[in-house]
């Protein structure tokens, strides 16, 4: 998947220095909101370790993470994860994180459309989620550009390292069948 400026793509082990460097180097930007990515790849190591356990998750479709890369170099610049998975109700959620560098170019927006649509069509799921605190702006411009909907403020739902449990938006797209949910 991708388009002539980015590539949506597996992470692959080869991709573990890149993958650590971009955390690393983006470690204040990802520490709220991406705490636990950013704890599992500090170093090339464990993101070695990190690549082959999300590599399984996609594998048994309990968790899919792909790569946004810079077609230019083929360095990561980002991740888009799809997660809290239930088959069940056919729903999921994604998270995303972009290294400061990328930021600014549609790259997310433009992968979140595409994946929404992968995960509709493809996974069949039919309701998808973006949970953001309202202080990320991108984030919820994001959402709001690629048709999810605002639809309500989840009370202290999400606890980033500090301790201190943050109020988030949770924004929602459903298929066309179900759109009015």
């Amino acid at each position: 998947m991708g388009t002539e400026k980015f590539i949506i793509d597996n992470l692959l082990t080869i991709d573990a220095f890149d993958l650590s460097v971009l955390m690393v180097q983006n470690s204040s930007r990802f520490q709220r909101d991406f705490p636990q990515t950013l704890a599992q790849n500090l170093t090339t190591q464990a993101s070695t370790e990190y690549i082959r356990r999300k590599q399984k998750e996609n594998a048994s479709r309990t968790e899919f993470t792909w790569a946004i890369r810079d077609n230019e170099t083929n360095h990561v610049a980002g991740l888009i994860i799809l997660k809290e998975l239930d088959w069940e109700k056919g729903s999921g959620e994604f998270a995303y994180c972009i290294g400061k560098t990328f930021e600014g170019r549609g790259w997310i927006s433009k992968t979140v459309q595409e994946l929404t649509m992968y995960a509709f069509n493809e996974l069949g799921l039919a309701t998808l989620q973006i949970i953001a605190h309202e202080t990320n702006t991108a984030s919820i411009k994001v959402a709001e550009k690629c048709g999810y909907r605002w639809q309500k403020k989840l009370l202290k739902s999400h606890t980033p390292p500090d301790g201190i449990a943050l109020d988030m938006q949770l924004y929602e797209r459903y298929t066309s069948f179900n759109e009015y949910h």
